[in-house]
């Protein structure tokens, strides 16, 4: 299905549904979560992204069962992504074999990585715009005329 993804019915709610179009009522509703504990195959820097994230994730009130996967995905290519900086620290950019120079493959890890961090990253409200996207962005307030003091 081409163009932007729709936005949860909840999230419309959320907002005061600001288009005043029929909200979906029969769209899948899924238990919101209170806290989880980070799977145990996870590796540390894993664990440590999870427990970082969890608590901002759980505070917004929209995490649910059915995230978990992209919580579990974002995590684990934090770790790949700081694991292969690791090795290019240690190992540099190229790798010098007997008859050429090669990229070192950590590098496509490192990008990679990236990639996903963004993509699962944008499903769990973690860039701005995104954000702004599964929030329904900032309430218009009147804060009056700022010349009002003159």
């Amino acid at each position: 299905m081409a163009g932007r993804r729709p936005k949860p019915t909840r999230l419309k709610e959320l907002a005061g549904n600001p288009g005043k179009r029929a909200l979906n009522k029969s769209e899948p509703k899924f238990s919101e979560l209170k806290s989880v504990d980070p799977p145990e195959w996870l590796g540390d820097l894993a664990v440590t992204m999870w427990e970082t994230l969890m608590p901002e994730l759980l505070g917004a009130r929209l995490l649910t069962v059915a995230d978990l996967h992209n919580v579990e995905a974002f995590c684990m290519a934090y770790q790949r992504w700081r694991e292969a900086e690791q090795d290019i620290n240690e190992n540099g950019l190229v790798i010098h074999t007997e008859k050429s120079v090669i990229k070192n493959p950590a590098v496509t890890i490192v990008n990679e990585a990236k990639r996903q961090m963004t993509q699962f990253g944008s499903l769990l409200g973690l860039d701005p715009s995104s954000r702004t996207r599964l929030t329904g962005g900032a309430k218009n307030e009147d804060k009056g005329n700022p010349f009002d003091d003159f």
